[in-house]
């Protein structure tokens, strides 16, 4: 799915013009993109949380050579599905009470430390 596809979803569900809906995502994307930018976390309830965490730099290596090489420091985003999307996507129902599971899981994260590094490597490799 596409931007242009969301602003024609908009335009069709919603009834405003290509241009209003135009404008509408333009808007909800550029408060989502200030909001990370500042480091604040976004959390949707009934979809996810994203969140800007900070990397520290580390030394990595090459699997294809061996050779060690510094990954720099970083900010990397992050986002984790409410049970809620998780449901959802596997074909369940959805849980009973949103409101109740977003406020574990928000608590959930606050206490979790969790940084997946799998594509560390393969970026700093790929010199992104």
């Amino acid at each position: 799915m596409t931007k242009a596809d969301i602003i024609e979803g908009v335009y069709e569900k919603v009834g405003f013009s290509k241009k209003e809906s135009a404008e509408i995502v333009e808007l909800v994307f550029d408060t989502l993109k200030e909001t990370l930018e500042r480091g604040d976390k976004i959390k949707i309830s009934g979809f996810g949380n994203f969140q800007v965490r900070q990397k520290k730099a580390r030394v990595g290596r090459n699997p294809q050579t061996g050779k060690e090489i510094e990954i720099s420091a970083r900010r990397v985003l992050t986002f984790r599905p409410s049970q809620v999307l998780k449901s959802a996507l596997n074909g369940e129902a959805p849980p009973e009470n949103h409101a109740e599971i977003d406020a574990r899981e928000e608590e959930a994260d606050d206490n979790d430390e969790f940084e997946s590094d799998d594509q560390d490597f393969a970026d700093e490799a790929d010199g992104k």
